[in-house]
């Protein structure tokens, strides 16, 4: 093997070969140009050969096979035309194609992780085989990234395992398991890992005696044998389906569709010459950049140690406490019970205490494999969860996050009745999502070692977590958290401390101009219809209802008390208040929630009191101001937060708001997508909004941006 190598020939047998990928010094095999161009030498060396019979693909890696594409040479080529781009299909086309029509047989033998190219190679396999390793998956998710498989996968998966089956597999970009992939017939048998080389080995044999590989073989360049009344209906369904899911958003799913269905119809090769056109029209659209953005995005943050430089090596944590049995409490000491650690649950209330431990178990005890509540997977849990009201006995975890209510001397008071006997390498830490991180570890003798951890509900589906620093936080503390925030599978970005921390300091302004806007006249669900379109996953005013209005009230008091020159004091917050109406924990808010069927409608009472408060400005508000007044009061305080350095990356912004309030991905992240809009543009946007209030004015960053026609993103680190 070259030093260099990616890919290793070597001979379990005399007559097969087999092409074992492992990229030197990466975690994962990824297919950058090189790694093809290096399988393309082996295999014409390979054809050279009359004494080869068989070739087993497989890979060194401990829990990965392929991991796709390599997406930053993707992005890098986002320039290159629709004719290069075509020239890319058909050249990975071809390549995979070498797989099954050589002399030899060949096996896909998959460990761990294969998705993207790795599956789009595998299916190029004459068979391929699995593993029962916890960590196998088989998947085709590139329309996530606003494209969709464009080196053979919709015209080799949909005549091996079904038309339907494909769509399937390939519209929604979802994996399934080694079990599902032999059930669909995509993997032909299913082995331990450690039984997999002679598994791969036993299939060579047992196809030389048969020669069943040749009649698939010419099987699979025929096309796909359907009814057509059975062909018209899944076109329609899926279509629909598609539709209702990305809201006309998201383009790749619905031409993935076209592709197949098209495909289904011709023969192998012209099939593979639809997919290449089709792919070369998705490939550099604004939405794939933007999804290619946040998936560099997510692979800059699982690189990112969060300190500056090198830094100190984070601790590893292999016990928690959490305090407080709530709704946030249970579902953080959920997270770590799933990831492995020992966790203790702390209230002083025995029966809220009965009550998490109870959530938890519930929770935990979910089998994602059987899609129901398993009974062996509460009781393995139960053994490693502790309930207790007894502070005391926290003392010896790795971490203790405190969960309790947003009462600073509460909290106050509870740290500082731990800290008394705790050992110097505990953390502590709070989840809190308002008070100050500096405060709270006012009275502490070493400030150093506490921190926020601010998990967002429901932990079990939110991947943010803000880790948040004290003036006097360390950086072996900041890493440390970081590391565990990312053991629980969660996208940890570092924040410095802040009213409002960074995602609900920049959310806030979003919900304040929606009560604005309906003291100016404008219908509630108008707003939130705009907002939807604009990409949000609801509206402004139906978030209000989500978040608890009351909770979204003294949220805004401790931003008004830190903004007072740039925030609204809307009157009809506090008078749904006074009505309880509080939002979908009361069944009524702003809207009335308590129908089980159908759209929540604007409560009565809630219009009634709204109208109170309504002075209509002396002119038509459009669907566009309503966007913009929105949405820029956002970016512009992200510029406030950059200036301050809340954060050290503009990326990190992007991140925060994709994954903690559910800004579009197809937009690739609010600075992003200011990026594309231009700041000379989003400057004129608001030159009508200044006078409406200081919020509309342009900052200093934004108009030298305009000046100098930069972008947020040049300003990233690296």
């Amino acid at each position: 093997m070259a030093p260099n190598s990616s890919i290793k020939l070597s001979y379990p047998e005399k007559d097969i070969a087999r092409l074992t990928f492992d990229l030197p010094d990466k975690g994962a095999n990824i297919l950058s140009h090189p790694v093809m161009e290096e399988l393309a030498g082996h295999l014409d060396e390979l054809a050279k050969r009359d004494d080869i019979v068989g070739v087993i693909l497989d890979s060194a890696k401990p829990s990965i096979f392929i991991a796709g594409a390599d997406i930053r040479e993707f992005a890098a080529s986002m320039e290159v035309d629709t004719k290069r781009t075509y020239e890319m299909c058909r050249w990975g086309q071809t390549l995979f194609g070498r797989l099954h029509t050589n002399k030899w047989i060949t096996v896909a033998a998959i460990n761990g992780t294969c998705v993207g190219g790795g599956t789009e190679l595998a299916l190029g396999c004459d068979r391929r085989v699995v593993t029962t390793h916890d960590k196998t998956e088989i998947g085709l998710p590139e329309v996530k990234l606003g494209i969709y498989p464009g080196w053979g996968g919709t015209v080799r998966l949909s005549r091996l395992v079904g038309l339907g089956n494909a769509v399937k597999m390939i519209t929604s970009g979802e994996s399934v398991s080694p079990q599902k992939a032999l059930e669909l017939g995509f993997a032909d048998d299913m082995v331990p890992p450690e039984h997999l080389l002679a598994a791969a080995i036993g299939i060579i044999r047992e196809e030389e005696k048969t020669g069943q590989y040749k009649q698939d073989r010419a099987k699979r360049v025929q096309p796909i044998s359907i009814n057509e009344t059975e062909f018209g209906f899944m076109g329609a369904t899926a279509s629909a389906y598609i539709q209702q899911q990305t809201k006309g958003q998201y383009p790749a799913p619905l031409a993935a569709l076209e592709t197949l269905l098209g495909g289904a119809m011709l023969d192998a090769e012209a099939a593979l010459e639809l997919e290449a056109q089709g792919m070369a029209s998705l490939f550099g659209t604004p939405v794939n950049a933007a999804l290619i953005n946040v998936f560099l995005l997510t692979d800059r943050n699982k690189k990112d140690s969060g300190v500056a430089g090198d830094g100190p090596q984070p601790r590893k944590l292999q016990s928690a406490s959490v305090i407080g049995a709530g709704i946030m409490g249970s579902g953080i000491a959920a997270a770590n019970l799933k990831r492995g650690l020992a966790v203790k649950l702390n209230d002083a209330n025995a029966e809220a205490l009965q009550r998490g431990a109870s959530a938890i178990l519930d929770e935990v005890s979910f089998d994602k494999a059987t899609r129901s509540k398993s009974v062996e997977r509460a009781i393995e849990y139960a053994g490693r969860l502790r309930s207790t009201t007894n502070s005391s006995e926290l003392l010896d975890s790795d971490i203790i996050i405190e969960a309790v209510v947003e009462n600073l001397e509460l909290k106050r008071k509870i740290f500082a009745g731990l800290e008394e006997n705790l050992p110097e390498t505990t953390i502590l830490a709070s989840n809190t999502s308002t008070l100050p991180i500096t405060k709270l570890a006012g009275n502490l003798k070493h400030p150093e070692r506490f921190v926020g951890i601010h998990f967002f509900n429901p932990v079990r589906k939110m991947k943010l977590v803000e880790v948040i620093r004290g003036e006097k936080t360390s950086d072996e503390t900041a890493a440390t958290a970081v590391a565990y925030a990312k053991g629980l599978g969660k996208f940890p970005i570092v924040v410095n401390d802040g009213p409002g921390f960074l995602v609900n300091r920049l959310l806030f302004p979003y919900m304040n101009e929606a009560t604005q806007l309906l003291q100016d006249g404008v219908d509630m669900k108008r707003i939130d219809k705009v907002a939807v379109k604009f990409g949000m996953p609801m509206g402004p005013i139906a978030l209000y209802d989500m978040v608890g209005i009351d909770t979204s009230f003294y949220a805004g008091r401790t931003m008004y008390d830190a903004f007072p020159d740039r925030t609204l004091v809307s009157p009809i917050l506090p008078a749904l208040i006074k009505n309880e109406r509080l939002g979908t924990k009361k069944g009524y808010g702003f809207y009335n929630h308590e129908k089980k069927k159908g759209r929540p409608e604007p409560d009565p009472m809630a219009l009634e009191l709204i109208a109170r408060y309504v002075d209509p400005p002396q002119r038509e508000i459009t669907d566009a101001e309503i966007e913009h007044r929105l949405i820029l009061p956002m970016l512009l305080e992200a510029t406030r937060a950059l200036d301050e350095g809340v954060v050290r990356d503009p990326r990190d912004v992007d991140l925060g708001l994709i994954f903690g309030i559910g800004f579009p991905p197809f937009k690739g992240g609010l600075l992003f997508w200011a990026d594309t809009v231009g700041a000379k543009t989003l400057v004129e946007w608001l030159k009508p909004l200044e006078e409406i209030g200081k919020r509309f004015v342009p900052t200093e960053m934004l108009l030298d941006m305009a000046k100098n026609d930069s972008k947020f993103y040049d300003r990233a680190s690296n």
